[in-house]
């Protein structure tokens, strides 16, 4: 199964932080494989390929601006890149419609049938907000 659409991550600044900005991430994406193996492709806003993540038992690695980075696992890439970790395994079952739980997450569903998925993370610390939807 492939899934296309538009992801977006807002991390905020822990609460001791001075600026209290966060970061936020938003890309077109293009998703296959499962947790154990697959591939997670970013778009710019004109289409070209903006970073490519791909994981499998042995490793993650993710390209982007003619660079390749190794890491020892899909969870050090995620921290790296986007600052936080995401629950890819949950995702894939958020994708599926299945309210998979996770601790410290939590995800409304409600909007599968229409494309719409978000999650909030509200433990440990920062607050994280994805939200994703499906192209048709």
């Amino acid at each position: 199964m492939i899934w296309r659409g538009r992801l977006s991550l807002r991390v905020q600044e822990d609460a001791s932080a001075v600026s209290q900005q966060g970061q936020s991430f938003s890309a077109a994406f293009e998703l296959q494989g499962n947790p154990a193996q697959g591939e997670l492709q970013f778009f710019t806003p004109l289409g070209s390929t903006a970073a490519t993540l791909s994981w499998s038992p042995a490793g993650a690695q993710l390209q982007a601006r003619g660079e390749t980075r190794e890491f020892s696992d899909l969870t050090q890439l995620l921290i790296s890149l986007l600052g936080t970790d995401v629950p890819v395994a949950a995702l894939f079952a958020w994708l599926n419609g299945q309210p998979q739980v996770v601790p410290g997450w939590q995800v409304d569903l409600s909007q599968r049938a229409q494309g719409k998925i978000q999650a909030r993370r509200t433990s440990p610390e920062p607050v994280a907000e994805l939200r994703v939807l499906l192209d048709d």
